[in-house]
């Protein structure tokens, strides 16, 4: 862990590139560093993870948008990063302030066009069960 899921509504995927925004989103929580300069998450647990909601609803079907003079077509974002708990407040807050900037300026493009909603949640704690099975991790711990 840490693990950074994105749900969205599927009209995005003509919209937008998610597979890039997944790449910067990964590279953006790879850059993160704590006080002492030591990396925030691990390279071989860092996941980001994006899924079409193959069934969704959004606000009021779109008549809002549609009194705005919009197409009422609403489109909506979910990224929720789940890590585990022990790094200090400002350490997530710093993370989730950067996972924000990129994924803002990456929708940027779409907020002028269309009405998009967008919510980052950031969740820490103990999992009550968290079984692993990885070769990943090995890769970044070989000694240099």
């Amino acid at each position: 862990m840490p693990h950074l899921v994105i749900l969205y509504t599927p009209q995005l995927d003509a919209e937008t590139d998610l597979s890039a925004l997944c790449r910067r989103l990964a590279d953006t929580m790879l850059a993160q560093r704590d006080a002492e300069g030591r990396a925030v998450f691990p390279p071989g647990g860092t996941r980001v993870l994006a899924f079409p909601a193959a069934h969704h609803a959004v606000s009021d079907g779109g008549a809002a948008g549609r009194a705005a003079g919009g197409n009422g077509d609403y489109a909506f974002v979910y990224l929720n990063l789940r890590m585990a708990s022990g790094r200090p407040p400002a350490v997530v807050q710093g993370a989730g302030d950067a996972l924000l900037a990129e994924v803002k300026a990456h929708f940027a493009p779409l907020f002028a066009q269309r009405h998009i909603g967008i919510t980052l949640q950031v969740d820490e704690g103990a999992p009550a069960f968290d079984g692993k099975h990885s070769n990943l991790h090995p890769l970044f711990n070989r000694a240099v």
